[in-house]
């Protein structure tokens, strides 16, 4: 059954006649005619009378209620595909790490979602390697987090720095300094993230002495949640300074002596999928606009595989 005639169907029912349809769909009214001709052909009985006055048939009443629903899907079908062929609709796979995904996204986000409201957006909160092998699996289109490892095939744009402060329990030996050193957090307890995190190994590099003693620890799995615990005094962590506004209660923030902590996140995908395109190129635009670029690291993207690395 050809679509376009169902459509030049209700057309015809809907204006009131040949003429007029012929005339709102720019076709001649013998092509209007034919696909009428070619349609009851198809069905093998008349839907509309021919003569003087303008009338279906049985047929032709019990056709335009059945068909009502394919030319309406067949027009929202055809609204949704020039819209995604626009980057105006779609559905994006996005994975961001904390505490982006908490404290730079949300509002972000809020504006991306009214000036595109067709699309659709998955959020994936996790760790830099797990969303790398998220993107890798095809599980993701975009990502923001650190830098991948080496031989993955991704593409990473640098966007933006997280600086790093030390937070203090309000009572806490260290609060005397207005400075403080990595030197300085190896004799306290220190609050941690996960193993997986790429601030925690970096850390673990910087503060861990060969052959020295092992690192008073503790670990918290959340980096949004560490603030949380340095308020109950259990220990000081090192912070990304953007979750820190408001200076939370029963607390002290001291500024670290240099930057070797700070990490850059970036915007991830893969080589093949850069720069991304259709709706995630739209959010790939927003997130450049919105989010305060990198002050430090390459300019422009690295393409982290084995060969560019080599």
């Amino acid at each position: 059954m050809d679509l376009k005639a169902v459509k030049t169907f209700h057309r015809i029912v809907a204006l009131g006649g040949f003429n007029r349809a012929a005339e709102e769909l720019n076709y001649a009214q013998s092509t209007v005619t034919m696909q009428i001709q070619k349609l009851e052909s198809e069905l093998g009985m008349r839907l509309i009378q021919r003569g003087k006055s303008f009338e279906l048939t049985e047929a032709g009443r019990l056709f335009l209620e059945q068909s009502a629903h394919i030319v309406r899907d067949i027009e929202q079908l055809q609204d949704t595909m020039t819209e995604l062929v626009a980057g105006e609709a779609g559905h994006v796979r996005f994975g961001v790490v904390e505490p982006i995904a908490s404290y730079r996204l949300p509002h972000v986000l809020a504006g991306f979602l009214r000036e595109y409201p067709h699309i659709r957006v998955s959020i994936s909160i996790a760790s830099s390697p797990v969303l790398s092998q998220q993107l890798q699996h095809g599980e993701l289109d975009l990502a923001i987090c650190s830098p991948p490892l080496l031989g993955t095939e991704l593409y990473f744009e640098p966007l933006l720095t997280e600086h790093f402060v030390v937070l203090l329990p309000e009572q806490h030996p260290l609060n005397n300094k207005e400075i403080i050193t990595m030197q300085d957090l190896r004799d306290h307890r220190l609050l941690i993230t996960s193993a997986d995190c790429p601030y925690r190994r970096k850390l673990e590099m910087i503060l861990q002495e060969p052959g020295g003693p092992p690192l008073n620890t503790l670990e918290i799995g959340s980096m949004s949640a560490l603030k949380f615990y340095v308020q109950s005094g259990i220990g000081a962590a090192l912070v990304p300074l953007s979750v820190l506004h408001p200076e939370p209660a029963g607390t002290v923030i001291r500024p670290l002596q240099g930057n070797e902590v700070d990490m850059t996140c970036g915007l991830l995908c893969k080589s093949a999928d850069y720069p991304p395109r259709l709706a995630a190129g739209r959010l790939y635009d927003t997130l450049k606009r919105n989010l305060p670029r990198s002050n430090s690291g390459p300019a422009g993207g690295v393409q982290y595989t084995q060969t560019a690395l080599s």
